[in-house]
């Protein structure tokens, strides 16, 4: 787990003068501190590290507690459980997942990114070259399923009901002209199977972990548009902090330019900056 940097929020409030102790409210305000904890993890946990020590972070009178918590379930479940305050790591399709399936009010209240997914092969170098029987390594998790064969069907490899949606699966193929075939994978273990499939379908996050670039590396990735819209980052509170003003300070923190010029350098252009209003997600 990352050593957590503790971040203080400094609330602000009118003066009144204290006519027995001459103090001020405002003095009084300025000693009270609120802690924000951040749970995330891999790339966005270093992301936010980062934030929580820049100049921005300072001009905006935050400081962040980053907490380092490997899996997505267990960062909502902490999130739901109050351990942190806003979590940094997950699409929108896999918050609708999480809630639908639990039953949880986890809310989200700012856009972050679209992380592509891409198409990855050790024994190919082209869509045209993939050959009838195909196998493809696809996420275990419902979320990313649905989302890699959507992106199969935006490369031309395979058509999907009409319906299709962020829980569909292979059932909903209609049309597989190559006869691919799938086999279940856990997400994070994406480019360790490259060797024993034909295709993988690996999230960003996942294939920088294992020294991939998906704008250079994969045969067919992601690119932002209506369509993967529901694959776009997040970032998440309890239902009742969604509103927060401190809370929403989050926002604009990891959109200022000096968040993005670290993001860019650091992870070669692969965390395509999105800022948009939580509606345009709900559309």
């Amino acid at each position: 787990m990352a050593a957590a940097t503790l971040l203080t929020v400094l609330a602000g409030c009118g003066s009144t003068a204290d006519s027995a102790t001459g103090s001020s409210t405002e003095e009084a305000a300025s000693s009270e501190s609120k802690t924000i904890t951040i749970g995330s993890q891999s790339s966005d946990a270093q992301i936010w590290e980062f934030i929580a020590d820049s100049e921005a972070a300072e001009k905006a009178g935050l400081t962040l507690e980053v907490k380092d918590i490997d899996g997505g379930p267990q960062l909502n479940t902490a999130t739901v459980d109050e351990e942190v305050d806003v979590n940094a790591f997950q699409s929108w399709a896999y918050l609708q997942s999480f809630n639908e399936q639990t039953g949880a009010e986890l809310t989200a209240f700012a856009t972050t990114y679209l992380e592509p997914m891409g198409v990855y092969s050790d024994k190919y170098t082209a869509l045209e070259e993939i050959p009838d029987g195909a196998i493809v390594a696809i996420a275990d998790n419902p979320s990313n399923a649905s989302r890699g064969l959507l992106l199969l069907q935006a490369a031309g490899l395979l058509t999907l009901t009409d319906d299709f949606d962020a829980l569909g699966t292979t059932a909903d193929i209609v049309e597989n002209p190559k006869n691919l075939e799938f086999v279940e994978i856990d997400d994070t273990t994406g480019p360790r199977v490259l060797t024993d499939v034909d295709l993988a379908l690996i999230s960003n996050s996942v294939a920088l972990e294992g020294g991939l670039n998906v704008l250079e590396d994969s045969l067919y990735y992601e690119e932002v548009s209506e369509d993967t819209k529901n694959n776009i980052n997040i970032l998440v509170t309890q239902k009742e902090n969604a509103e927060d003003p401190n809370i929403l300070k989050l926002a604009e923190l990891y959109h200022s330019k000096e968040v993005q010029d670290y993001i860019a350098k650091e992870f070669g252009g692969t965390k395509v900056a999105v800022q948009k209003e939580i509606s345009y997600l709900e559309e």
